[in-house]
């Protein structure tokens, strides 16, 4: 497993008992409440993703009254080990999102006890596709979705956001419409299970009894194929959206690493990515510090409301428009560790009708839009530290030059 010698170390001690990843969300025979549903905000709920489908292919949304035009969405995955949890329970409605200006759906998906991966899968894709062909119904942007989720939600966001180009996992009606997300903000989400399992301190999630079991339908290492599939670093592709990973460096059910090999797998492919790790924060515990909801609004700001269109488009891009890129990322020091490209998301600068070696043109209206070619900028130095091209630490003094698709090499930065 290749992991970057600042990847920062679990202490797990084998004397604790090992939380399940169901524990994430409240069990079956419990009922979260609604959120509230605040003035000026009209709610559509149990909307039917799939005509005649079953009881948990429904979704909720809300959209504000007032909008002075299509609204960009932010759709949440809820989270429970893939066999419990609802989507009554919706923070980007709790946290205020359509006072903001955006829509915000909330969906159910086929739980591992009715029915084995990919179904849950297919129904993230189902409800996207059904969302998008419904857009001009209730006021929605298609080309400015985003998702969340967290834990096994995480999870399916993750994969929503990597396996745009899997035909596979398309199944139903709108096929017409594309499940491509421009932006994904994953909450520890786990990304390999092979590694899940074979992590110190978590050898009990490849078990038959195991969440990951049920999901797949049979222990970990007994199921290759569907492991493979249900990966999203598997899926991993140049032209992924956009990602936000936070996780707490004490999660005793999803290990860190998950995380930080989803980070590593985007990067070398060249995906824009930001990677916040919270500092003695759990499975879902400590998130609720000043800087990590703020981080969360501007890394979808600066997505889905940049001027241009967002990147990813795919299939879902309307004639005439070609691929533009998003805006850049950013990170706050001292507040957890960051980590991710200095410039994540920003536009190309350079001269015109220059692109990399290797990239392939974009096809616009009547001709090809090239992106110009990356200027070479100096990295920056944080804490006494700073990058090399490959990665590796440096001396403060030392001053290197490299690019990565047009932008300098990350930063780390090491809070005390």
């Amino acid at each position: 497993m290749n992991r970057s010698r600042f990847a920062p170390r679990l202490i797990l001690s084998a004397l604790l008992p090992l939380p399940p990843l169901a524990a994430a969300q409240p069990g079956p025979g419990s009922a979260p409440a609604a959120a509230i549903v605040p003035a000026g905000v009209r709610a559509h709920r149990d909307l039917a993703y799939v005509v005649n489908g079953h009881e948990r292919q429904k979704l909720d949304l809300f959209v504000p009254e007032k909008a002075d035009g299509p609204l960009p969405l932010v759709i949440w995955i809820h989270g429970g080990g893939w066999q419990n949890g609802s989507k009554e329970n919706c923070p980007p409605l709790r946290q205020g999102y359509p006072e903001r200006g955006y829509a915000v759906a909330s969906l159910n998906y086929r739980l591992s006890g009715h029915a084995v991966f990919p179904a849950q899968i297919e129904d993230c894709k189902a409800a996207i596709r059904w969302l998008r062909a419904h857009a001009a119904a209730y006021g929605l942007d298609p080309q400015r979705f985003g998702v969340w989720g967290s834990s096994a939600g995480g999870h399916l966001a993750a994969l929503v956001g990597t396996s745009g180009d899997v035909p596979a996992f398309e199944v139903g009606a709108h096929r017409d419409q594309s499940s491509r997300v421009q932006a994904v903000c994953d909450y520890y989400g786990p990304t390999d299970f092979n590694v899940f399992v074979s992590t110190p301190g978590y050898e009990t999630h490849g078990t038959a009894q195991s969440p990951e079991a049920k999901l797949l339908g049979g222990a970990v290492r007994d199921r290759p194929a569907e492991v493979a599939r249900a990966n999203p670093i598997t899926h991993v592709s140049r032209d992924d959206p956009p990602f936000l990973i936070v996780h707490g460096d004490q999660d005793r059910t999803v290990p860190l690493n998950q995380s930080q090999l989803l980070h590593d797998a985007l990067r070398r492919a060249g995906v824009s990515v930001h990677f916040h790790t919270i500092r003695g924060g759990g499975h879902g515990q400590g998130f609720g510090g000043p800087e990590i909801e703020p981080m969360v609004r501007g890394f979808f700001d600066r997505v889905l409301k940049a001027r241009t269109l967002p990147p990813n488009l795919g299939p879902a891009r309307e004639r005439g428009l070609h691929r533009a890129s998003g805006p850049q990322g950013q990170g706050r020091r001292g507040q957890g560790r960051r980590h991710d490209d200095v410039g994540a998301g920003a536009p190309h600068r350079g001269r015109r009708g220059r692109r990399p070696r290797g990239a392939q043109p974009v096809q616009g209206p009547g001709r090809d839009v090239r992106p110009p070619r990356p200027e070479r900028r100096r990295l920056r130095v944080e804490g006494g530290l700073q990058l090399s091209p490959s990665g590796r630490r440096a001396p403060a003094t030392a001053t290197h030059r490299g690019r990565i698709r047009g932008l300098d090499c990350g930063s780390l930065y090491l809070t005390p």
